[in-house]
């Protein structure tokens, strides 16, 4: 062939590529110049099929294969085809990845006889394609498995200690306050952090582990063969290695810890989703107990029992909504000196199948906890609202919780509501709790303007629980403060309480804040509310909360709250 086309083998070695002839029925291979792609393999290993399948992985037999599997050739058409693989001369030399194209020629029996076609080295299109690959398996910043991949390793590891005997564990490592590394130095600085940590993990790994990124500022790790005492070990091995040394970084040095939770699976996971499920939740223990430490998953009787509960009052909340069974009960705040009524607390209430009723303290924290309390607080403006426009001269107040105050579907069903009723907004008190007013000033400042702009009135719940300062209760404009009843209800037994609850009474009064004493008990403590200034008390002394509508008695006049 070299002979008979001298300038296309010029040609094509011009452009690194090569022609052959493969005479099948001898094996014979023919090369128009081998050196243009297989300059370092000597003549007489390509001289045949068979000596150049032994430099072929990975499988030798990947040309025959190509020309068998083909379709039988008719007449004297060839068959066209195409295959790739790669050429190592020896198990320490790279290898030369080959893509070959050409066609073949059966002969009387209709079986391949000779073929002819050309060669050319594609490492640079492997290697984007092996880089494709890894992207595909790997997370770009740390280099280690994604989450995807990790999870199938999860499952397969589990599956083989199932099958084995054998017990590993499932950890998860995350980096504590990785939220105030982004906003002291920036995000590039934290993805500076958030490799090393991963270095630093894969160095204390055995041969055998699988790390992967799990997410944002979490890794997953699978240890085999790996007991209850081993777990121990590693996760100190591991929180050690991230705690021990400053993260080197372009804004400086930065000292950074992990918290771990793990699982032994099989024994306590039988699947991937639920070794997932109980590192997450062992890793939530770690961190709330303390950063930098390691939590290992139990099983919790309590818990357990715990979480039937809130499956059966999750399903209950859903059923009696959908069932129209929520329902509220009016708990009256009256003026402390003439004692008549100002306003009703409106307090939510669930109907059972079997006559029982549900108060606030057996659902709120449940719905809350679930994702439940804003179906919850919609359902309550809807009844709230129902009332004051049914009663033009009762004041409703309504407790919503810290979500809804950023619900913007709640926003539209106020907004669409109060333009179906006028002049309801006027009698609406909106309560939030103090630890919502202190979680963002701003954004709560925002939430109270609008509400007041309706001509609603905003009382701040539970004062004194928290730590919120009269600065900003000044500052979010608020109309009326609750003052915490386990101040009030021993306030004619404790000193202590005493002066507690008279200091709040006369800031509010200075900043020109209505005062509202909670859990009032006895007409002593009524007495000396009273005459410190109190402007509203409710509690046991006053009347608890009830289904009946107290407004509705003919002999009865509720007064507006006081502006």
């Amino acid at each position: 062939m070299t002979s008979a086309l001298p300038q296309a083998s010029s040609i094509l070695a011009s452009l690194g590529q090569a022609a052959f002839v493969w005479d099948i029925a001898t094996d014979a291979i023919t090369w128009s110049d081998h050196a243009a792609v297989f300059a370092d393999i000597p003549a007489e290993a390509l001289a045949s099929g068979a000596e150049f399948s032994k430099l072929i992985e990975p499988t030798r037999g990947i040309r025959s294969d190509a020309l068998g599997h083909s379709p039988a050739a008719r007449g004297s058409d060839g068959v066209p085809y195409r295959i790739e693989y790669g050429v190592r001369t020896s198990t320490s030399a790279p290898v030369l990845w080959i893509e070959e194209s050409g066609c073949w020629f059966a002969g009387p029996d209709g079986k391949p006889a000779r073929a002819q076609g050309i060669v050319r080295v594609n490492n640079e299109r492997h290697a984007h394609e092996e880089q494709l690959l890894k992207l595909s398996r790997h997370d770009p910043l740390t280099g280690e498995l994604n989450r995807t991949h990790l999870v199938a390793a999860l499952a397969e590891a589990i599956e083989e200690t199932t099958r084995f005997r054998s017990s590993s564990a499932f950890m998860l490592i995350g980096i504590d306050h990785l939220a105030r590394i982004n906003d002291a130095f920036g995000f590039d600085v934290a993805d500076a952090v958030i490799s090393e940590v991963g270095k630093r993990i894969r160095a204390r790994l055995r041969g055998g582990d699988v790390l992967g990124r799990f997410s944002g500022n979490k890794f997953g790790l699978i240890l085999k063969n790996c007991t209850v005492d081993d777990m121990n070990v590693a996760a100190e091995r591991f929180l050690a290695a991230v705690r021990d040394d400053v993260v080197p970084t372009k804004s400086g040095p930065v000292s950074v810890t992990a918290s771990i939770g793990a699982v032994s699976v099989p024994r306590y996971a039988r699947n991937a989703d639920e070794a997932i499920n109980r590192a997450h939740e062992t890793l939530d223990m770690a961190k709330r107990r303390r950063s930098g430490s390691f939590s290992l998953w139990r099983p919790n009787v309590e818990r357990d029992a715990q979480r039937r509960v809130n499956i059966r009052v999750t399903d209950e909340i859903v059923t009696a909504l959908n069932e129209r069974r929520i329902v509220m009960a009016f708990e009256p705040v009256v003026e402390a000196r003439s004692r008549d009524a100002a306003f009703y607390e409106c307090l939510v209430r669930m109907e059972q199948d079997d006559g029982q009723v549900l108060l606030a303290p057996d659902i709120v924290p449940v719905a809350e906890k679930l994702g439940l309390i804003r179906l919850v607080d919609h359902r309550v403006l809807e009844l709230v609202v129902a009332e004051l426009a049914a009663s033009p001269s009762v004041h409703l107040s309504l407790n919503i919780s810290p979500d809804t105050t950023m619900d913007p579907d709640w926003w539209s069903s106020i907004e669409s509501l109060m333009r179906a009723h006028p002049g309801v907004a006027e009698r609406l008190i909106v309560e939030i709790t103090e630890t919502v007013a202190i979680q963002d000033i701003d954004d709560v400042r925002g939430f109270v303007t609008r509400l007041k702009n309706f001509g609603s009135k905003i009382a701040i719940d539970d004062f004194g629980a928290g730590y919120t300062s009269f600065r900003n209760l000044r500052k979010l404009g608020v109309d009326i403060v609750k003052i915490d009843g386990a101040f009030v209800q021993n306030i004619a037994r404790s000193a202590d309480d005493r002066a507690f609850v008279q200091t709040l009474i006369d800031l509010a009064r200075r900043l020109g804040i209505k005062t509202v004493a909670e859990w009032v008990q006895d007409d002593e403590s009524a007495v000396m509310l009273r005459e410190w200034g109190c402007d509203y008390i409710q509690g046991r002394l006053i009347g608890l909360a009830s289904s009946q509508r107290p407004w509705a008695a003919p002999a009865e006049t509720v007064l507006p709250a006081a502006s």
